[in-house]
């Protein structure tokens, strides 16, 4: 059986994250996202799949083929044409797909197999829709059903008239793309797959799932995945564990206290002298050594915080380099969510505490801090001392100018 993973996307609400990488690799408790979709894919006899990809092409095919050995799949991949939106991105797909029900899901989606199996077991014919209460669903595409049918869809409603969400996860029939060809652009200039789901059976599933739209939805999603996993000890000295710890080969926790779900990658060194407060995951080949407080956030690979760094709440790209005594903000003075300015302005990121989010290979000189909700691109350094109040491009040099100013001493 077949699964279409529409990756094609440019993950454009999760800058500084997929300037450099597909949001579809971002990762998650020490796994992009890929490779949880694929998992559970699988276990529901899902052994064949195809990609749709576009944006960092060469990226998404080099890592779904690396997983080919591990859950023994079969794999295509396909580019979507200069077309726009999801009804296009699936059209590209037409020429794989025979006679033969398939699953369709977004790129970016967590989800356990348990809404993969209870779909494929209501499927009939046409499409079939998984739907789930919700909360905030001014975030979701929200439908209303009548008869088991989709009789109403509205994509992010200002004011919503239930919380019955569409979790871009379908199962169809190749009847689908004579569908898709008659939809029109829409008025964004996209083709979009919901203009086919009114008339489509309903399914309301009770598994778990998240969307992942915002580089803050990583903090949460990681904390759920991690609830998830087992425990995997490794090497560790003369420490303090409280809670479940997870780590890879190579990894080793130094005089140091560990607290709630932690996810340790591979080669990592925890210590001296550090506190870890999960949920956190940390990638491989990082250090957090003297000093360093990290406190339920993302972070990536070949990252360093070796000296006296606060890291609170936040997703810290690969290759970041933290100074002595840097401090990543995370909560407002008058205790309200975090407000964070993305391309098309200001959003509520529903956190009362949000760090930073940090592009791959930045570099934080001695004493710097980051205000919550802010953005660094990637390649940037920022200078010592600078108090980082606003998002910055990529590629800059931030510093701060400074006069000193001298007497005499008079004794």
């Amino acid at each position: 059986m077949k699964a279409v993973i529409m990756a094609a996307g440019s993950g454009v609400r999760m800058w500084p994250l997929t300037e450099t990488r597909p949001k579809c690799l971002l990762p998650i408790a020490g796994k992009p996202i890929t490779y949880h979709q694929i998992k559970e894919l699988t276990k529901v006899g899902i052994d064949e799949f195809v990609f749709i990809v576009r944006e960092k092409k060469e990226q998404i095919t080099a890592y779904a083929s690396s997983l080919q050995q591990q859950f023994g799949f079969k794999l295509f991949v396909v580019e979507q044409g200069q077309e726009n939106g999801t009804a296009a991105a699936l059209k590209a797909a037409e020429g794989k797909i025979e006679d033969e029900k398939f699953i369709i899901v977004g790129g970016d989606l967590l989800f356990d197999s348990s809404i993969i199996k209870k779909l494929l077991e209501a499927h009939e014919s046409g499409i079939t829709v998984a739907l789930k209460h919700v909360e905030r669903p001014e975030k979701y595409g929200i439908v209303d059903v009548v008869d088991s049918r989709i009789s109403y869809i509205e994509e992010k409603p200002k004011n919503p008239k239930s919380n019955l969400a569409n979790l871009s996860i379908y199962c169809a029939d190749k009847s689908i793309f004579s569908m898709i060809k008659e939809i029109r652009q829409s008025a964004r200039g996209e083709y979009e797959i919901t203009d086919v789901l009114v008339g489509a059976k309903a399914v309301e599933v009770d598994g778990y799932w998240r969307d992942v739209g915002y580089p803050w939805d990583l903090l949460e999603a990681n904390k759920e995945m991690l609830a998830r996993m087992e425990p995997k000890a490794g090497d560790i000295q003369n420490s303090t564990i409280v809670g479940k710890v997870i780590m890879e080969e190579g990894a080793k926790i130094i005089n140091s206290y560990i607290e709630g779900d932690v996810y340790i990658g591979k080669n990592t060194i925890i210590g001296p002298n550090a506190y870890i407060r999960g949920p956190t995951a940390i990638g491989d080949n990082c250090c957090i050594g003297e000093s360093v407080t990290v406190k339920e956030s993302v972070i990536f690979d070949e990252v360093d915080a070796k000296h006296l760094t606060y890291i609170g709440d936040s997703v810290v790209g690969r290759n970041v380099n933290f100074g002595a005594g840097t401090q990543l903000a995370n909560f407002r003075f008058d205790e309200g969510s975090v407000n964070v300015m993305t391309e098309k302005g200001w959003v509520n990121s529903g956190r009362r505490k949000l760090g930073a989010v940090i592009g791959d290979n930045v570099k934080f000189g001695v004493l710097s801090s980051v205000m919550p909700g802010k953005l660094i691109g990637p390649n940037c350094w920022i200078h010592s001392g600078v108090v980082v109040n606003k998002n910055i491009p990529s590629g800059l040099y931030v510093y701060v100018q400074q006069q000193l100013n001298f007497r005499k001493i008079e004794r």
